[in-house]
């Protein structure tokens, strides 16, 4: 009987062994594949992150070389006294198209001058580079701080249109745009307005014409070209 019990005692306990060795071979199987699944989440985090950086460093590179045109135009002699803010991508045309007090309109060296720059900044929206990246250009006509908030606005809101009218005018002269470029102009030009907090502390500099430089952030969709009916360009309508 002592013999049996001994033998029964054995033969339970080398069976009960094969459980914890298989239940211990299930834990370390399960331990290795959360480390292999963490592994892999975490690589392709990294990898997302590598590649949003990459993305945006591309942007900025794309958006620098942009802007070394632009800049490289101003250099040209007929377009000494325009200048680029880099840090707001901006195009500001200095003493070279100042407004007079109250007054919205351009005379014929300033209008001269806008449609023979304005060409140089279609290159670049024509660079593939320009084609990616540059959403819109906004124009900004500038009041000083003299006169009430909406009174400016609208003085500015007119200036901001009196260059477009300059731009597309129907003249015929040197400078004139072509009617592919008066397209382009239609199709990226804003008109922007007054900004209480934009005025300078000289006067004469605040009376000034912008053009802003509005770039797509990376993944940003374009916008499909709406199907508008063509009506020409017409007549200004500031007289």
């Amino acid at each position: 009987m002592l013999a049996q019990r001994t033998v029964k005692a054995r033969s339970k306990d080398e069976g009960e062994k094969p459980f914890w060795i298989s239940f211990s071979d299930l834990m370390t199987a399960l331990m290795v594949l959360f480390l292999l699944v963490m592994s892999v989440a975490l690589l392709a985090v990294t990898r997302t992150v590598s590649e949003a950086e990459r993305a945006a460093a591309e942007r900025k590179k794309d958006i620098e070389l942009l802007l070394d045109q632009v800049e490289a135009a101003t250099k040209l002699e007929p377009f000494r006294g325009v200048s680029v803010d880099r840090t707001r991508n901006v195009i500001d045309f200095g003493d070279r198209a100042r407004f007079e007090t109250g007054s919205h309109d351009l005379n014929a060296p300033q209008g001269a001058l806008l449609r023979a720059f304005v060409p140089e900044v279609l290159k670049v929206a024509a660079d593939p580079r320009g084609e990616k990246w540059l959403k819109r250009i906004v124009v900004e006509g500038f009041a000083d701080k003299r006169g009430s908030y909406l009174l400016n606005l609208n003085l500015s809101l007119q200036r901001s249109q009196r260059v477009l009218c300059v731009l597309l005018a129907s003249d015929t002269g040197p400078t004139a745009l072509s009617n592919a470029e008066k397209d382009q102009v239609r199709d990226l030009f804003l008109v922007g307005g007054y900004s209480f907090n934009s005025s300078k502390s000289d006067l004469d500099a605040s009376r000034r014409i912008e053009l802003r430089l509005e770039f797509f952030n990376v993944g940003e969709e374009h916008p499909k070209k709406p199907d508008v009916k063509d009506n020409g360009f017409g007549a200004c309508p500031l007289g």
